[in-house]
């Protein structure tokens, strides 16, 4: 009952509260135009004062996340909070993580320059775009198409051409291109998806929010040598994972 209680207290801590953080007064209202220095400022502070101070301390996962400009993953009119300490709404019951959340599964993932990376759950194209301004190539999922295309056209725009997005069921995976050297999953499931763990690498390593809305953990999975270890690292609270048809709809982000 207690860790119930833990997991309850620390989701809504880092979720709930981080949301109400945001003080989004009207969602549809359009707000203050930035420029792009004034972005820059809020993304050294977002590191600062969200991710270091929190006990993120890659290097390279820090650098990425100055880098990578968030506010061009989140809808115009909701860009002045998105550097805030919260998850947005990107539609279609959707969101774009947390901030601290994108920067400690992504160093829980062990990143390097090379690496073929799986992602379920493209969203809003952020975390993706993370992960390709760290070098690795990546294969990302979406289920639903219209977010799926929205991620691609921003992907575009800012050259990530290491990025590859798909419409399709990511309980499948992707296996034309497996073996991947790490998975990041950014829906819960109930459990996790054996095509997942068929499809990461000997020695490769998969970062996945696991539970019902109200039990998830983030869990840690490595492989080797055929043998699988799960390690929780940190309670959280995803969309969940949803079943569907995968298509064929696959298309890198150089296409035009």
């Amino acid at each position: 009952m207690k860790g119930l209680l833990r997991k309850l207290l620390f989701a809504l801590g880092v979720w709930l509260t981080g949301w109400t953080g945001c003080n989004l007064q009207n969602e549809y209202s359009q707000g203050p135009v930035m420029n792009e220095p004034d972005y820059e400022k809020l993304r050294e502070k977002m590191v600062r004062e969200q991710i270091q101070a929190r006990g993120v301390k890659d290097p390279d996962v820090l650098a990425a996340m100055r880098k990578v400009p968030r506010h061009k993953f989140v809808p115009e009119n909701m860009r002045r909070y998105a550097y805030d300490d919260c998850p947005l709404p990107i539609g279609y019951g959707q969101t774009i993580s947390q901030p601290y959340i994108v920067a400690f599964m992504t160093e829980q993932l062990r990143v390097r320059p090379g690496m073929r990376v799986l992602e379920i759950g493209t969203g809003s194209g952020y975390q993706a775009a993370v992960l390709a301004e760290m070098g690795a190539n990546i294969y990302t999922i979406e289920i639903i198409p219209e977010l799926a295309e929205q991620a691609r056209a921003v992907l575009l725009e800012l050259g990530y051409t290491n990025v590859h997005v798909k419409v399709g069921d990511g309980y499948k995976g992707w296996p034309e291109h497996a073996p991947y050297d790490g998975i990041i999953v950014t829906c819960a499931p109930e459990s996790i998806p054996q095509a997942l763990i068929d499809q990461l690498k000997q020695g490769g390593r998969m970062v996945i929010p696991v539970g019902p809305t109200w039990d998830q953990e983030l869990v840690v999975v490595e492989k080797e040598n055929d043998k699988i270890s799960c390690t929780e690292v940190l309670p959280v609270r995803f969309v969940p994972m949803v079943p569907g048809e995968s298509t064929n709809n696959e298309s890198s982000v150089t296409e035009r």
